[in-house]
């Protein structure tokens, strides 16, 4: 027996059936959200994340049921259609409901400090520092399904951490460390110290690429008054060349009708040329032939 071939656009829905690969999804409205919890009732799989699901607040009760977490903006709304009853107490009513919510970002800069948007939720929904907090560490590494190696400060985990000179959810907070597996990759004194050497580097590769762009001089300017004339000559012949060939085509199919007509009037204005034509234009042959005729005109050559 041959073994069935292999269909890469199904295996992962294969892998969503039995579990085995997590659904992250898209969606805005609470229409979206209730629909695929139905489609993965019918079919037997979880949804593990709803991705933004700005209108979360409006079915808390069911997607908390079904034990699916959302990851949503801390204050975004009205931007467009589907976004119009966003509102920013979304991540803390769907907390109390008992959702597992994270807070994300589209945008790369604000990305870079989603601790900030994290505490907007204290404000709106008046969540505690604490669940702030899991908005941005431990909530997003369970529902990526990381939690046991990142999220929290434990023995036996990834030692990737940011050390902050205030609150991390203060206004104020700036990175002084940042740890990837227990290395510095960050350090903002060693940072301030070393600004003059690479701002001084990167004007020495900015001049070295400058001189390297610089090439002889080519174009109209590098060239001699008698190669310019010579060109322009040239240039002139190719145009009532180009102008001859125009008005000796042939009207083979109906879309070419009106450019030709358009040529016949552009070559009346050259005296010269209209003598050098062997054969009527376009538009005088249809001034002396029916219209049914047109097409059949042909080369004669």
């Amino acid at each position: 027996m041959i073994a069935p071939r292999r269909d890469l656009r199904l295996e992962p829905l294969v892998e969503v059936l039995e579990g085995k690969r997590y659904v992250h999804s898209h969606c805005y409205r609470e229409d979206e959200i209730l629909m695929l919890l139905r489609v993965a009732k019918e079919f037997g799989f979880k949804v593990r994340t709803f991705q933004h699901v700005l209108e979360g607040y409006k079915v808390a009760d069911e997607i908390a049921a079904s034990g699916a977490g959302a990851s949503t903006f801390s204050d975004w709304w009205a931007y467009k259609v589907e976004a119009y009853d966003a509102i920013p107490y979304n991540a803390a009513l769907m907390t109390r409901r008992g959702v597992l919510v994270s807070v994300n970002s589209d945008d790369a800069e604000e990305a870079t400090h989603l601790n900030q948007e994290a505490a907007k939720s204290i404000k709106f929904g008046g969540l505690s520092h604490d669940e702030a907090l899991k908005l941005v560490t431990l909530n997003p590494a369970i529902q990526l399904g990381i939690d046991k190696r990142v999220g929290t400060i434990d023995a036996g985990k990834d030692a990737d951490l940011v050390i902050y000179n205030h609150d991390p959810l203060s206004d104020y907070a700036v990175v002084q460390k940042t740890l990837i597996d227990g290395r510095v990759y960050f350090d903002r004194q060693r940072d301030i110290a070393e600004r003059p050497d690479r701002e001084k580097e990167k004007k020495a590769l900015l001049e070295k690429q400058k001189k390297s762009e610089k090439k002889p001089e080519t174009g109209e300017a590098g060239k001699k008054p008698g190669e310019k004339k010579s060109e322009e000559k040239n240039r002139k012949k190719n145009r009532s060349r180009r102008k001859l060939m125009l008005s000796s085509e042939v009207l083979d199919e109906p879309s070419h009708f009106a450019a030709h007509t358009a040529f016949s009037l552009l070559l009346s204005n050259y005296p010269l040329l209209s003598k050098v034509r062997e054969r009527p234009s376009a538009a005088n042959y249809v001034r002396n032939h029916p219209r049914e005729d047109i097409h059949s005109l042909r080369r004669n050559d």
